[in-house]
């Protein structure tokens, strides 16, 4: 199996980026369903407001899928959550719950099959489960064209304003190494420490 690092390397746009940031990686963490709901934190704010967000309700309640369904409503929302987003983690603890998910449930599973998997869960769009293939589940291959960080990556790797296709498919030259791409396309126009902390470097 070829090395993701030195594939890249390789490519005349990301290349620079890898010999820039060094080796990065993933490391999928360690609990999935806490993963989770910080994806469900993390979208549409800033990484400052999640993050204290994220202290609150790990502070005030126990992040399991349990823990989630007996809290209530209040809590979590004093904790940060808006109503939208506490109806959200109660439906994901409810489908960890029912299904019994964890990463070994989806590990036959391909990358679309998580995906449509995922979000059959009221809440869950295709941002959030792309974030569980590569931060959960540690896939390799995923390009999460729909986080504005990767768009602002890829217009200022290529120099140019792309659409979501057009990006996809420059992505392509990418494969199968799209994750460890996207890990330095978040590093283009902010370090990496400071957009994604599952980012480490070897």
């Amino acid at each position: 199996m070829s090395d993701p690092h030195e594939t890249l390397r390789s490519d005349p746009h990301v290349g620079p980026l890898v010999e820039r940031h060094g080796r990065l990686v993933i490391d999928p963490a360690p609990n999935f369903f806490e993963r989770f709901v910080v994806s469900v934190i993390r979208q549409q704010v800033s990484m400052a407001s999640a993050a204290a967000t994220r202290e609150r309700l790990f502070d005030a309640v126990e992040v399991t899928p349990d823990g989630i369904l007996a809290a209530d409503t209040e809590v979590l929302r004093n904790a940060g959550l808006s109503r939208q987003k506490t109806r959200y983690v109660k439906n994901i603890a409810d489908a960890f719950v029912e299904r019994e998910y964890d990463a070994a449930f989806f590990a036959e599973m391909d990358d679309e099959a998580v995906l449509d998997e995922l979000t059959s869960i009221t809440g869950v769009g295709t941002w959030t489960a792309k974030m569980q293939l590569m931060f959960s589940l540690g896939r390799e291959d995923v390009f999460p064209v729909e986080d504005l960080g990767i768009r602002k990556g890829m217009t200022a790797l290529f120099g140019e304003e792309l659409n979501r296709p057009e990006m996809v498919e420059r992505s392509t030259a990418w494969r199968p190494y799209r994750s460890y791409a996207s890990l330095y396309l978040w590093g283009v126009e902010e370090g990496f420490e400071e957009t994604i902390a599952e980012v480490r470097t070897d």
